[in-house]
């Protein structure tokens, strides 16, 4: 049987994951007493069962109606068959039900049906309980977590029934009651003094038939209430628990101890408000330990308390040469909940902004030079190359089959008759290449248009005859010439299209019975299970912080797999999902979410039989550092210019001076405008060049860089 050594941190619903591996060993899963076969559950009347899925430890049903009608029926039908419903410490705006039946667990969660507000998808996953203790009857409040184990309720007993119960129920389970010489392995005394209660501690030994591996011991503490009914609390043992804590990785370049339940941290070590909090697995007096010694190690000291807050039990002023802070401690069933926020004093900031602005203009004066050299060497070898392109006058190939003749030096040729497009390549050179077709051309009867782009390494044609045209498009591409033309003048009727496999021949992709499995060295999650993947940020030179990351990825599994995946590994790296605007059909879901870092969107639409994947999560905090975070409901533009003479771009009716080095070591910040969300045509004019006219499309939030090179090229970015 398949066992994760107690002690082992396992992230929230990573369960299911090994209960798919346990259903593959050669014990079949129905002989583990752990793990209840989900298929054997009730289900409700009218429900549609996915037959796609057979593993003893998944289920899923489609029912005909809503989830807000589904939800209450379901948790009535499974508490009337005997599973206790409970909640999760830390979880409990988690929309998942946990129950408890003995000692199996199941976990069960909703989903709309795909495209259908009215109806809804049922899913039961068998959960493993590692740590079972029993539950009193008609209890309430439950609060239970089974890995270590943890279990906050009230009884509806007085204290004695409760402790007879208990004392009868444990040893049931195998739980052995504690005595000083049992207990002498761990401690040299047990405090059994509670006020107004009763309090035992009890150690379980390994046991495959119970699930129980290293078992730490735990401490049931039982206390009267007013209203005759008892308060149970069931935890790890004070004294089972480390007494010094090592540091695990930072957040937000702060400390944080070893081992938590769940920690999250906002901003970086450079930024001038950032935020650490977590759930940690000790005692209060081993996490303040931890923080004493590791803020002394870094420079931190102490400035006395700072004034409690709700849950506080301790606050502590902090501070060091840049940043002042307060740390503050307290407890929460039975973790010590941590929050420790620093911000950067005024003097640091402003000795920040200037060593930011010298690093700046130095990086961009490196940069543009670097640039500039690459310009002009790219300049010489074009210019070389030009050279090497013959300017022979050129002959028409013999035997084409296109409408309009190809030069003899024509190679590479590729022609679309139902389109109306023709591309080859060509050793001549641009201006040879022009020669040819406007003599071929006028030849044939048709009449060239004026043209403003007619250079030396490219050139622009129109033609037009008898209410067709035709736009031919002649550009040197390093050593050779690309020739492009499409029209009307070169549409031939089309051929008859190739046979194409019926839907019958064609393999049908099978659903995986393998879970999706996050890929541990993602920066954003990403099943391993995937056929390609990549993810870009964009951040300024020298930051280590991102405006925009963007994760791009094509899954061979289908769209329900992939979305149920994201939103649990969302859920886990503390991602919020928004109700609103949300869309899910068969073939394409967005959602849109609130993370740590800022808001984010997830698209996932369906291609060649895989689910194509989109994750943007965007920095709101770097882009306002940055100083480009556009207004509420605008969209930002912002303009450079690396060429040696001034541009000027319209857009939007407004024209816009980009002087020559614009967003450079000379003048870092460049010319910005905020505008409305939509597409938008600009064109752009240098001396002694024509204008070059393109489009933008802006969403409200956006930020965009338009940069101008020597050229006149305009290279379009989007930053936020």
């Amino acid at each position: 049987m398949f066992l994760i050594p107690r002690g082992t941190q396992v992230p929230t619903r990573l369960l299911a994951c090994g209960l798919a591996l346990m259903a593959s060993c050669a014990i079949a899963a129905a002989a583990d007493g752990g793990v209840v076969d989900v298929h054997a559950l009730p289900k409700l009347e009218g429900a549609v069962e996915d037959t796609s899925r057979p593993e003893s430890w998944r289920l899923e049903y489609r029912m005909p109606t809503p989830e807000a009608v589904t939800l209450p029926a379901v948790k009535k039908l499974l508490s009337a068959d005997g599973w206790v419903p409970y909640l999760r410490p830390l979880e409990e705006k988690n929309t998942t039900l946990n129950f408890k039946k003995g000692r199996q667990g199941l976990s069960v969660y909703l989903t709309q049906g795909l495209g259908r507000p009215d109806q809804s998808v049922v899913h039961y996953s068998s959960d493993r309980i590692y740590g079972n203790v029993p539950f009193p009857d008609g209890a309430s409040d439950i609060m239970f977590d089974g890995t270590r184990p943890y279990l906050g309720c009230i009884a509806p007993g007085t204290l004695d029934a409760t402790s007879d119960f208990f004392g009868r129920e444990m040893a049931a389970i195998g739980w052995q009651k504690l005595i000083p010489e049992t207990a002498a392995r761990w401690t040299t005394g047990l405090d059994e003094t509670v006020a107004n209660g009763f309090r035992a501690f009890y150690a379980h030994a390994d046991s495959k038939e119970g699930g129980f591996y290293q078992q730490k011991p735990v401490m049931l503490t039982l206390t009267r209430r007013d209203d005759g009914r008892t308060n149970v609390d069931i935890r790890v043992a004070p004294f089972a628990l480390p007494g010094e804590l090592k540091a695990d990785g930072d957040l937000a370049g702060l400390p944080r101890p070893n081992p938590t339940k769940t920690a999250r941290g906002l901003g970086s070590a450079d930024s001038n408000k950032r935020e650490m909090s977590a759930a940690a697995m000790a005692e209060l007096p081993a996490v303040l330990a931890f923080y004493h010694r590791e803020l002394a190690a870094r420079g931190w000291q102490e400035d006395g308390s700072a004034p409690l807050g709700p849950g506080d039990e301790v606050a502590i002023k902090v501070s060091n040469t840049d940043e002042t802070g307060v740390l503050r401690l307290g407890r929460k069933y039975d973790f010590t909940m941590i929050s420790l926020n620093v911000q950067v004093k005024e003097s640091a900031l402003a000795a920040r902004a200037r060593a930011k602005k010298d690093a700046d203009a130095k990086f961009l004066g490196d940069a543009l030079g670097a640039a500039q050299q690459l310009i002009a060497a790219d300049e010489v070898r074009r210019k070389t190359q030009a050279a090497a392109l013959s300017d022979a006058p050129l002959n028409a190939l013999a035997d084409s089959k296109t409408p309009v003749p190809l030069p003899e030096s024509a190679e590479d040729v590729t022609f679309e008759g139902s389109a109306g497009r023709l591309e080859f390549s060509a050793t001549s050179s641009v201006k040879a290449l022009g020669a040819f077709y406007r003599a071929t051309l006028k030849s044939a009867g048709w009449k060239e248009q004026p043209s403003v782009i007619n250079q030396p390494n490219m050139a622009v044609m129109e033609f037009s005859k008898g209410g067709k045209s035709i736009s031919m498009t002649v550009m040197q591409m390093g050593p050779k010439v690309n020739v492009s033309a499409n029209g009307s003048g070169l549409i031939v009727a089309a051929a008859k299209p190739a046979e194409t496999k019926s839907a019958e021949s064609r393999p049908v992709q099978t659903k995986s019975a393998e879970p999706l499995k996050p890929d541990p060295d993602s920066a954003l999650p990403v099943p391993t299970q995937r056929s390609s993947s990549g993810i870009s940020s964009t951040k300024f030179p020298g930051s280590d912080q991102s405006f925009r990351k963007e994760l791009e990825a094509s899954i061979p599994a289908e769209l329900s797999d992939v979305l149920a995946f994201y939103r649990a590994e969302l859920t886990k790296r503390g991602w919020q999902e928004k109700s609103d605007g949300a869309t899910v059909t068969a073939d394409r879901a967005e959602l849109a979410f609130t993370s740590p870092e800022g808001p984010a969107v997830l698209k996932l639409g369906r291609a060649r039989d895989e689910t194509s994947v989109s994750l943007v999560q965007r920095n709101p905090q770097a882009a306002t550092k940055a100083d480009i975070m556009p207004k509420a409901g605008q969209a930002r533009v912002m303009f450079g210019n690396i060429g040696a003479k001034e541009a000027t771009l319209t857009i939007n009716k407004q024209t816009v001076k980009i002087a020559a080095g614009a967003g450079g070591p000379q003048s870092p910040k460049g010319p910005m405008l905020d505008l409305p969300p939509g597409k938008y045509q600009y064109a752009l004019r240098m001396p002694g060049q024509p204008a070059r006219t393109d489009t933008l499309t802006v969403a409200a939030g956006d930020a965009w860089g338009l940069l101008v090179g020597p050229d006149g090229a305009v290279l379009p970015l989007q930053m936020y």
